[in-house]
């Protein structure tokens, strides 16, 4: 198991774009590996999330891994190539926020995004509602981009609160 640790809000690597991954020279299994593990962990810990960026946990690749019980995707050097113009509101967190609080961002109902899978095989795939919201969430990430830079008219909520919306 190679957990690490995930960087919170602060932490200037966060910040920094991430660069291509090159199957020839990076050590692609292991990011996978570590991405995995740590999005599994935290899962667990944290009982919420999805996905994971490379950033996140100090690794500045172009490589993203989600996770669910009904689907698992790994998008290395993904790019969104599409957006519908129809877009709409969500709850947003973070790991690196330390899943504390949420803000309210606006997203694109719906994206395309083509990306080589841990294969090599290029995918073009159409994402839409909470998985298009997810994936543009995990690749601001790849170009230093935080959710919290997307929170619209100043809303924030405590995970408490969060949680008491979500169940009703």
């Amino acid at each position: 198991m190679s957990v690490k640790r995930i960087l919170m809000i602060g932490n200037e690597l966060l910040r920094k774009k991430a660069e291509s991954v090159d199957f020839e020279k990076d050590p692609v299994d292991r990011y996978i590996r570590d991405l995995r593990d740590t999005l599994r962990q935290t899962q667990r810990k944290k009982r919420i999330g999805r996905a994971i960026a490379g950033p996140q946990i100090g690794c500045l690749k172009r490589i993203v891994y989600m996770e669910t019980k009904e689907k698992r995707i790994t998008m290395i050097n993904p790019r969104i190539v599409k957006k519908s113009p129809d877009t709409f509101e969500v709850w947003d967190s973070c790991f690196c926020a330390d899943v504390a609080f949420f803000g309210k961002t606006l997203r694109h109902r719906a994206i395309s995004v083509e990306y080589t899978n841990e294969s090599g095989e290029q995918i073009h795939e159409n994402f839409t509602d909470d998985l298009s919201e997810l994936f543009q969430h995990e690749i601001d990430h790849l170009e230093g981009i935080l959710f919290t830079d997307r929170i619209i008219d100043n809303q924030i909520i405590m995970r408490s609160e969060w949680e008491k919306l979500s169940s009703s």
